[in-house]
């Protein structure tokens, strides 16, 4: 987009605030990756190696500090991440196991569930200059389908991410405002 994603302006907040509000609304353990310091009023985590850019960074730094406890990963470019789908994927954590939706045949690997017994493998993936992708093509993860978000009321709202100017004129016009 040319500037910052995570404090461009979504129906007049950052994009940020939309996703926090509805990641607390699930946990009160909410950290932003990949960055120093606070944003937003949020703690803010650097990623380990901060050579290597993209989420699977983020989530090996994330599963290093989570305390034996499952990463829910929500992309801060997903203002539309709905509750009702970030608790239907918690309910399908296990130690092992990943929880990952699937849409059109594409894995939504920043709105996904990741049990702490990865941290090690993420880690060796990082390194490898690997992606969340090819970390999943080696574990164990349960796959959402389509009929199954569905019944959530999961329109694909969820994962759908701004990446340019134009993808955020699509957002609006095809979910409307972002709720709180």
């Amino acid at each position: 987009m040319g500037h910052d994603k995570a404090v461009a302006a979504v129906a007049g907040r950052p994009m940020v605030d939309w996703v926090a509000d509805a990641v607390r609304s699930v946990t009160s353990d909410l950290v932003v990756l990949g960055r120093s310091g606070t944003l937003a009023g949020l703690e803010c985590l650097p990623d380990d190696y901060p050579a290597r850019r993209g989420p699977l960074a983020g989530l090996a730094t994330a599963l290093r500090v989570a305390e034996g406890r499952p990463v829910l990963l929500v992309a801060v470019d997903q203002p539309w991440v709905r509750v009702d789908t970030l608790r239907a994927l918690l309910e399908q954590a296990g130690p092992l196991h990943g929880v990952v939706p699937v849409a059109g045949g594409a894995r939504q690997v920043t709105c996904a569930i990741y049990p702490a017994s990865w941290a090690e493998r993420a880690a060796q993936e990082d390194a490898a200059n690997g992606s969340i992708q090819s970390l999943l093509d080696d574990l164990l993860h349960r796959p959402i389908e389509e009929p199954e978000w569905r019944v959530w009321g999961e329109d694909g709202r969820s994962w759908f991410s701004i990446d340019t100017e134009e993808d955020l004129e699509e957002g609006l016009a095809r979910y409307g405002a972002p709720e709180a």
